[in-house]
């Protein structure tokens, strides 16, 4: 076997330049693409990528190129792989009892007959992964025979590739138990032996490395606690590191530090790579057993798309080689999954940004460069070092990224300015002023993006419709969805957002200090894709943004209809931040941004306005220690941009697909008149959390998943709306989907939108009765 390489990445983007898998995928769902040709896209893709990175500087040869691709989730693949799929899958796995496309998506998106895996947050990402539910009845078996197939594939075509699968330590760390009061982690025991065969199997297919995911033994934030995830970890590797006719195996921990325990624990296994972030983690110390094992040092961020200082990247790299006799190697602190594909594709962006920018191509090279810097001496790779150095100075200096204004605004900020009136006092005005029955129905925000909407988006950005024409088109859409809420019963209603291409680049495009991608896409689930904007300077708002579109929508209706902004921590989440200043003074500058926008919506007449945070548990820290100077910044950037809005507007806010328990005292220092949060997926779990927390102000736990096209019936809405009043008291419960509506389609959504509606009534009749 081949010695490990000196420059590889943990991973590549896998939806494809042009998303050519999520259409392939979503056609396969309509039934327009069969399975094989299905499976011939994403062979396609799949050599493609080979190609694209072996052109980049990465190996065919050495194991450099891993092989990540997935139709939907690693951790779904890994689950599937083992057979770890739910009883109420079996009906659909093949005769021989594997899991199949059938039984894979059902998973995922569930079906007529059957919910899907939960879904969450990916450590501290917008990647979203399935849950995996494993308890006693769980049975271990090798179910796909993936993995190998792609390793064989890549062998025909004479590439030797490096699998990455998740780990078994942190497959079981996330998965949820079926039975109260066990662990997943029990089933270690039981699941090795069939990792052990996964192994063999990848060798026989022509495997010489295999990468193990192992995020789990960065993070203190688990229902489990470290101490046992490194034990887990030692008997994990203890088991896989001896096991007969294996690839070597390289173990990453992204995301952050390993902790101390979980880091010995792997050094003294019989492993032959370990693979440390060095982006958002420190230099690892020595331990025993380290010496015998390569170490690959991510220097270069996956999650970011800076050039960022590769002389200073070199350096940290170099400083490894007093660890380890076997050698060093450059990598990736995470996969390049997290990043879009190709800056030079961006021809709209102002060149001078572009210079500062490295997407995952650009960081291909940066791993070709550092590898070659190992191999033949820092002078062979002099002149890339310098080019990037230059580029960094340049961003320190431009136009725009420093701001005098906004900066005097910022400094100027006093408590005050964090700080609403009492909340009952809101309340009582709120009450007078609003009239809104008990049990209140609204939806999160946006309705359906059509092909009629996208198409017409299109045409005006290619200036084939005037503004006029485009502006027509968005009225006409919003009064259909007036009109339809109205038809329907809802109480609160919105505008639908039509003329939202995504909830935060929307706002990126009229704010100062941000740009936006023309093909900038990266994958937050399944076959769903967001374009991150680029915050690259100072924060302002030039104009008000909203509020126009807010304004015609209440004309139209006696309802209330709610304005619609999204929040200043998942602004920062869901965008590619500035890396030269502390999140909080950026978070600041966007909150002010807004706080002036709802001055101007309470100013058009609207009355309810909706901030939406669903990133607030996502940015939450692995480490515990760096937890409360983040929950202090991000609550303290909502309550800054809310702070300004009058007693009598009520102030709304939404979270979603995030495990939330242990954020609940930072949802509550929120201090918003209305919550609504993502329940139905997780089975309503945070309801009992919003109980036992004594959680005052309104909350609208999720009624029906909007990320499966499953139309919940009225009795099952009903169900978890009755949970939910019976566990807080009614005059705080709303009633909403999990979240917004713009991925579904009318049918469906009209279709969940009576029931939902019709079990509200159902369950006032109840409360009227019990009165």
């Amino acid at each position: 076997m081949t010695a490990f390489p000196a420059g590889t990445i943990l991973g590549y983007p896998r939806i494809g330049r042009r998303r050519e898998l999520k259409r392939a995928v979503e056609h396969h769902w309509s039934g327009t693409l069969d399975a094989d040709a299905l499976e011939a896209v994403a062979a396609d893709l799949r050599r493609a990528t080979r190609e694209r990175l072996a052109e980049l500087g990465l190996g065919r040869d050495d194991s450099s190129i891993p092989e990540t691709f997935s139709f939907y989730d690693q951790v779904l693949d890994a689950a599937a792989a083992v057979g770890a799929l739910p009883a109420r899958f079996d009906a659909l796995r093949e005769a021989d009892g594997g899991v199949g496309l059938a039984a894979y998506f059902a998973a995922a998106r569930g079906d007529a007959e059957r919910a899907p895996l939960e879904m969450t947050k990916w450590f501290d990402t917008n990647y979203h992964y399935l849950v995996p539910e494993i308890g006693p009845e769980t049975v271990f078996a090798p179910s796909s025979d993936r993995f190998a197939r792609q390793v064989a594939e890549a062998r025909a075509d004479g590439f030797t590739v490096r699998p990455v699968i998740v780990g078994p330590v942190t497959l079981l760390a996330l998965a949820k138990s079926t039975v109260a009061g066990a662990t997943p982690l029990d089933r270690l025991d039981d699941l090795l032996p069939v990792y052990a065969r996964l192994l063999a199997d990848l060798r026989a297919a022509g495997a010489e490395w295999v990468q193990l995911d192992e995020p789990a033994l960065v993070s203190e934030s688990l229902p489990v606690t470290p101490g046992v995830l490194a034990a887990a970890a030692e008997r994990a590797y203890a088991v896989l590191g001896t096991s007969a006719d294996r690839p070597r195996i390289l173990v990453a921990t992204p995301y952050a530090q390993a902790t101390d325990a979980a880091w010995r624990a792997l050094a003294a296994s019989p492993v032959e790579a370990l693979a440390v972030d060095l982006v958002r983690g420190d230099l690892p110390e020595t331990a025993p057993g380290l010496e015998s094992k390569t170490v690959v040092g991510g220097v270069i961020d996956g999650r970011n798309i800076w050039r960022g200082d590769l002389a200073g990247a070199f350096a940290r790299l170099d400083s490894l080689r007093s660890l380890s006799a076997a050698g060093i190697s450059a990598g990736t602190s995470t996969s390049l999954q997290h990043v879009p594909h190709d800056v030079a594709e961006e021809t709209a962006l102002d060149e001078r940004l572009v210079s500062w920018l490295a997407f995952a191509d650009q960081k291909v090279g940066q791993i070709a460069t550092l590898a070659r810097g190992l191999t033949d001496g820092t002078a062979a790779i002099d002149a890339e070092l310098a080019a990037a150095s230059i580029a960094l100075a340049d961003r320190r200096e431009a136009p725009g990224v420093r701001d005098g204004a906004v900066r005097d605004r910022a400094a100027a900020l006093t408590r005050t300015d964090f700080a609403r009136s009492d909340y009952e006092e809101r309340v009582a005005a709120q009450d007078a002023a609003l009239d809104l029955p008990l049990l209140p129905t609204t939806t999160i925000g946006s309705f359906p993006q059509t092909g009629d909407i996208r198409r017409a988006r299109a045409r005006h950005a290619r200036g084939e419709s005037t503004t006029d024409e485009y502006e027509a088109f968005l009225r006409d859409e919003i009064a259909r969805v007036i009109e339809l809420q109205e038809e329907l019963g809802l109480d609160v209603l919105v505008h639908g957002e039509p003329e939202r291409n995504d909830m935060v680049q929307y706002f990126a495009e009229h704010l100062d200090g941000f740009a936006v991608t023309e093909h900038g896409w990266v994958q937050s689930y399944g076959s769903r894709a967001t374009r991150p904007s680029i915050l690259w300077g100072d924060v302002s708002r030039p104009a008000p943004i909203t509020v126009k579109w807010a304004r015609y929508a209440q004309s139209l209706t006696a309802q209330h209809v709610k304005g619609m902004l999204t929040g200043p921590v998942t602004i920062l989440a869901w965008s590619f931040v500035r890396d030269d200043q502390p999140l909080a003074d950026t978070a600041r500058q966007v909150a002010l941004a807004l706080r002036d926008e709802i001055t101007d919506l309470e100013a058009a007449g609207i009355a309810i306005v909706q901030v939406d945070e669903p990133a607030l548990r996502e940015l939450l820290p692995l480490k515990l220690d760096d937890q409360p100077a983040y929950l202090d910044w991000s609550v303290g950037a909502f309550r800054l941009a809310t702070a300004g809005a009058g007693d009598a507007t009520q102030v709304h806010t939404h979270l979603c697909y995030s495990e939330f328990a242990v954020v609940i005292d930072a949802i509550a220092a929120l201090d918003a008149d209305v919550t609504s949060i993502e329940a139905a997926r997780s089975h309503g779990e945070v309801i009992d959390d919003i109980a036992a927390s004594g959680f005052a102000h309104g909350i609208g736990p999720g009624v029906y998943d909007i990320h499966s096209p499953r139309v919940p019936g009225t009795e099952e809405i009903a169900d978890i709306l009755q949970r939910a009043v019976d566990a807080v008291p009614t005059r705080q419960v709303w009633v909403n989907p999990d979240c917004g509506l713009k991925t579904r389609g009318y049918d469906e959504t009209v279709a969940a939108l009576r029931n939902l509606v019709a079990a509200t009534q159902s369950v006032r009749e109840g409360i009227a009765v019990t009165a």
